[in-house]
């Protein structure tokens, strides 16, 4: 199959959320938590391969997170498209949001307790915070032999949103638009609030339009960029638009069913 070219001068971005974790399946906060996927979530990396390969976009270079659910859906994509020997790049900037507190504790506990309108403005508004992680779960996070080359305080206890932005807008401006610049097709495979970041950057997005923004498991997100890395159109393409309209519309309910 021809290998589909976008505009000249230009690079492809496939944005893929990880399958489901195991985090997803039992209805709790993963943040930097390191959940693997469950059997389904490993079922739903594959079948994005599938719908990647039916594009011919072939990626040059992979980059995931340092978690596991990241990692693991990288690898499979690449095994099925037979580019498991391409360079793959891993940061903690591409980590999910760091939730606290919050992390591991049920979605549905949590909005049963706080209530409807401050669990939502937790989970999306740009700038709410939640409880910090405790002292002792930090010092375990902070001695994890992935994050050693970082220093104890850029491991964050609790991220608002606006945090993590500021936290993977220097991987775009200094790792990922250079490439996509330079023509590259990147595989990210990161997570929900790490990817809603990218698509923030990208699109310039205001509060309200970044609230209403869910991205659901293992359904490839591409951005065909121009030559000044505008989205061609602007918010990409969903490689099977109807089944990730209904996926991200779970998402934005997780919790309130």
């Amino acid at each position: 199959m021809k290998r589909p070219a976008g505009p000249s001068g230009s690079g492809t971005l496939i944005l893929l959320r990880h399958g489901q974790s195991e985090s997803n399946a039992a209805g709790v906060f993963g943040g930097w938590a390191d959940y693997r996927l469950s059997p389904y979530g490993e079922e739903q990396a594959a079948d994005a391969a599938r719908l990647i390969a039916g594009t011919g976009l072939l990626p040059d270079v992979v980059h995931t997170s340092l978690l596991h659910r990241s990692i693991r859906t990288a690898q499979i994509v690449t095994d099925r498209l037979d580019r498991a020997w391409i360079p793959v790049h891993r940061t903690w900037r591409l980590n999910e949001r760091q939730y606290g507190a919050l992390t591991s504790q049920s979605k549905r506990q949590i909005r049963h307790d706080a209530g409807a309108q401050p669990y939502q403005r937790r989970r999306r508004s740009l700038h709410a915070v939640p409880p910090p992680l405790p002292g002792d779960r930090l010092a375990l996070l902070r001695a994890d032999p992935r994050y050693a080359c970082l220093p104890g305080e850029a491991i964050p206890s609790v991220e608002s949103f606006a945090d993590l932005l500021t936290r993977v807008k220097p991987y775009w401006s200094d790792v990922l638009a250079p490439a996509l610049a330079g023509g590259a097709t990147l595989l990210v495979a990161a997570h929900g609030n790490s990817l809603r970041a990218l698509v923030t950057l990208l699109d310039r997005l205001g509060e309200p339009a970044l609230r209403a923004l869910n991205i659901p498991t293992a359904e490839p997100l591409v951005h065909h960029l121009a030559p000044d890395l505008q989205p061609l159109p602007p918010g990409g393409s969903c490689l099977a638009p109807d089944r990730a309209r209904a996926a991200a519309m779970a998402v934005a309910a997780e919790g309130h069913v």
